[in-house]
């Protein structure tokens, strides 16, 4: 975890102010997915980073170098991240099938506008990262940490806890670093993580990925986009695990087995006149951007589809819906309508 990013390139010297902002720069997408992990959110993230930068800036002065840059603006970010949970009036962020059981019937109402859920992240923000090698003690791939299902897992662990986990276990940072960003012992460091550890084995079979043929995993998703293109139901049930889940925030409703998602999607899909399917980048994810056809033929911005897949078919499939889905848009560079 060595990081001489205080020292400017040009000299010897410490960093001067004016080099600070193009240095700091260069953690940020890293830092943004640090507090993405932390909190859930991609828009929380985005606040997190930004206040972070600024409290950096604003603190600069009193920054000694004893630390890297990069450990010191992760201590930052952590503590932010840590603050923003401590002052939610609901502390953690979820997904439907956390909260109720599996329905039977269609919705009725309005989305849920109270819960806070998890939200996904581009792939586009994990291009380019300045460190994506994790230290020696990470447990976790970069594959793995981002998944919907881990970022799910760990909303559900302390925060403290999630941040031990995640500063040791996702970035690989060693017991007296991580107790330097939280101002702790080491001995407390261990004890938490060892906590973390054993509550995020329980939590969530699929916090580590199947294993599946990158040639098999592109022919379920020719054969998913080909039946939601035709509103073919046999053909898209088919590909379905038979205990798949099928969530769709901010709808508290979800569905577990082939027969309840197809009773679902057999009363849903005959009100709409045709589906497009865009394929987008979300959490190293199979995921697509769904359109409908309007009135004037327009195909107009439906959802953001999530998938998981292994060999026997689709384990999991994530559907965030409208409004959340308008909020999202812009984050995955996604319009509101296709040209036709």
């Amino acid at each position: 975890m060595r990081d001489t990013t205080f020292i400017s390139p040009a000299s010897t010297d410490p960093l001067s102010r004016a080099d600070f902002a193009a240095v700091a720069e260069t953690h940020r997408r890293a830092l943004k997915l640090h507090c993405y992990r932390m909190l859930g959110s991609l828009h929380e993230a985005e606040d997190a980073v930004q206040e972070t930068m600024l409290r950096a800036w604003r603190s600069f002065d009193g920054f000694e170098g004893r630390a890297s840059m990069k450990n010191w603006l992760y201590r930052i970010a952590t503590n932010v991240a840590l603050s923003m949970v401590a002052s939610r009036s609901k502390r953690g962020r979820v997904i439907p099938p956390q909260l109720d059981g599996p329905s039977t019937e269609r919705p009725q109402g309005r989305p849920d506008a109270e819960t806070l859920w998890i939200e996904p992240y581009p792939d586009a923000e994990l291009e380019n990262l300045p460190d994506t090698a994790a230290g020696p003690d990470a447990r976790y791939e970069l594959h793995e940490s981002v998944r919907l299902a881990f970022i799910t897992a760990i909303q559900q662990l302390p925060p403290r806890q999630r941040a031990v986990l995640l500063l040791a276990d996702v970035l690989g940072w060693s017991a007296l670093e991580v107790a330097a960003v939280l101002d702790a012992s080491v001995g407390s460091v261990n004890s938490a993580l060892q906590r973390a550890r054993a509550k995020l084995a329980t939590l969530d079979r699929e916090v580590r990925p199947a294993q599946i043929a990158e040639e098999h995993q592109r022919t379920l998703l020719e054969r998913y986009v080909r039946a939601w293109e035709s509103a073919d139901l046999d053909r898209f049930v088919a590909l379905l695990k038979e205990e798949a889940v099928y969530a769709m925030p901010p709808w508290r409703e979800w569905y577990q087995g082939r027969d309840s998602i197809a009773a679902f999607f057999g009363g849903v899909w005959p009100a709409y006149r045709g589906f497009r399917l865009v394929p987008v980048g979300a959490n190293l994810q199979p995921a697509f951007a769904l359109y409908t056809r309007g009135a004037a033929g327009r195909w107009n911005a439906h959802s953001l589809q999530l998938l998981s897949l292994d060999n026997a078919g689709i384990a999991t499939f994530t559907a965030f819906m409208q409004p959340l889905a308008q909020r999202l848009a812009p984050a995955f560079q996604l319009p509101t309508v296709l040209e036709a």
